[in-house]
């Protein structure tokens, strides 16, 4: 989890959330929190840079203070680098340090096969690669891609069987499954729209369900356990369980789950930041 000194919310309301990352403190949308009022306003003026959305995929950055172009933070061993990034993020999403948690205690007595689905800059691969797994990471931006290996070689694991694919998720696990290559776990955390590196094109609501399904085939018979999150609207977490337990069995000897994810204040409010399922298999 994260030191108080690396990461913050400090403070979220009127669509927006105020966070500090290591030195640096960013004002940025949060559509989840439109209808709750700031509890500290007096502490918003100490943003060094607002991100205000032009587009939905774009928008500007308001400075009013230095940011480094890049800079570093830390969450437990993982070592992630942030920038600011024209879509508004910066690299890193705080609600998955759970998650993060959660994968560094899957270890097996052999290495486990863990594939990576939309991995962005590699939080969850970091974390299983810690624990002993070998991972397969896919994201369709290669930039991300190189991103997440920058990541790994920050938090020492650089030496660690991870292969590093740039491609459409979708695509990819297709492909796995017609090889016959197979996995002990798989992780996934689809956006709610997206394009793969030759125009494919993902829409949660039209592909999510036939992705579990090629997942559940991927990891058939030897499934250890399985991560799902997401913020896509209109998903929440009965819906996203009862699509799992479809796609991978309820007879399955395993535990399902499912919950939000929360950022939570010094103070104790927790800010919404979308839905997990977990599947985990009984030992």
């Amino acid at each position: 989890m994260f030191s108080p000194d690396q990461y913050q919310l400090l403070d979220f309301g009127n669509g927006r959330r105020l966070e500090r990352f290591g030195p640096v403190v960013l004002d940025r949308p949060c559509p989840a929190v439109r209808k709750v009022a700031r509890a500290e306003p007096d502490r918003w003026p100490e943003a060094h840079a607002r991100f205000w959305r032009v587009r939905a995929d774009s928008g500007n950055w308001h400075f009013n203070r230095e940011v480094p172009e890049r800079w570093t933070v830390g969450c437990g061993p993982l070592r992630f680098e942030l920038k600011l990034s024209p879509t508004g993020q910066v690299g890193l999403f705080p609600e998955q340090a759970p998650n993060w948690q959660w994968l560094g205690e899957k270890r097996g007595t052999v290495p486990l096969s863990v594939l990576n689905l939309f991995g962005y800059t590699g939080g969850s691969t970091l974390a299983a690669a810690a624990a002993g797994a070998e991972v397969v990471h896919v994201d369709a931006a290669g930039n991300v891609v190189d991103w997440a290996r920058r990541n790994a070689e920050l938090s020492g694991l650089a030496g660690r069987p991870v292969r590093w694919i740039t491609e459409d998720a979708l695509k990819f696990a297709k492909r796995e499954l017609r090889r016959g290559n197979r996995y002990d776990a798989v992780i996934l955390d689809p956006p709610s729209y997206g394009h793969g590196r030759r125009g494919e094109v993902w829409r949660l609501s039209k592909h999510l369900r036939r992705l579990l399904e090629i997942c559940a085939e991927l990891t058939a018979g030897r499934r250890r356990f399985a991560l799902l999150t997401c913020h896509t609207p209109d998903y929440g977490p009965e819906r996203l369980k009862r699509m799992m337990a479809e796609a991978f069995g309820e007879s399955d000897p395993a535990t399902l789950s499912a919950g939000a994810l929360t950022i939570p204040t010094p103070d104790g409010r927790e800010m919404p930041s979308g839905v997990l399922v977990r599947w985990q298999r009984h030992v």
